[in-house]
């Protein structure tokens, strides 16, 4: 529960503009992004549901990290085509193919975050001892040693 002295300090003029307090919009924006994804998912993806999860996502992570930042990690030169399925899928969900759009965006968001998901593999692994997400990890590694040895 959120004590009155939390909530004075967020909503004092000085406080607010320092970058926490931008930094807990973008985070509840991300939060609220993710749930109406989920949750547009679960209801046999409703496109309005989605279309709105995706905004609030997109938003939020702009807020959290800045437009630049948010720029510069989409439209890099190696993750350009895991940008182009990720907004295409959006894109494509915003115009109410809810079932393509959704494929599309997951196919990007795997190709986005690829080089991130050894790391947050071993942070689980390093919480838990649970030997299916090692051997994932690993497997992974492995994939990823292989995609960046082959010529394109």
């Amino acid at each position: 529960m959120i004590e009155i002295t939390e909530l004075q300090n967020c909503c004092d003029i000085n406080y607010c503009t320092s970058i926490l307090c931008f930094a807990e919009i973008g985070v509840g924006l991300v939060g609220f992004g993710v749930f109406f994804l989920l949750f547009g998912m679960l209801l046999y993806m409703d496109a309005v549901l989605l279309a709105f999860g995706n905004i609030l996502f997109l938003s939020g992570l702009a807020v959290i990290i800045g437009l630049r930042r948010t720029f510069g990690f989409f439209f890099q030169k190696p993750k350009f085509k895991g940008t182009s399925f990720f907004l295409g899928g959006i894109v494509i969900v915003l115009l109410r193919w809810p079932v393509l759009g959704m494929l599309l965006e997951i196919y990007g968001f795997i190709n986005l975050f690829r080089s991130f998901f050894p790391i947050a593999f071993g942070f689980l692994g390093s919480l838990v001892n649970i030997p299916f997400l090692s051997k994932v990890r690993i497997h992974i590694l492995l994939w990823e040693k292989q995609d960046s040895s082959s010529v394109v």
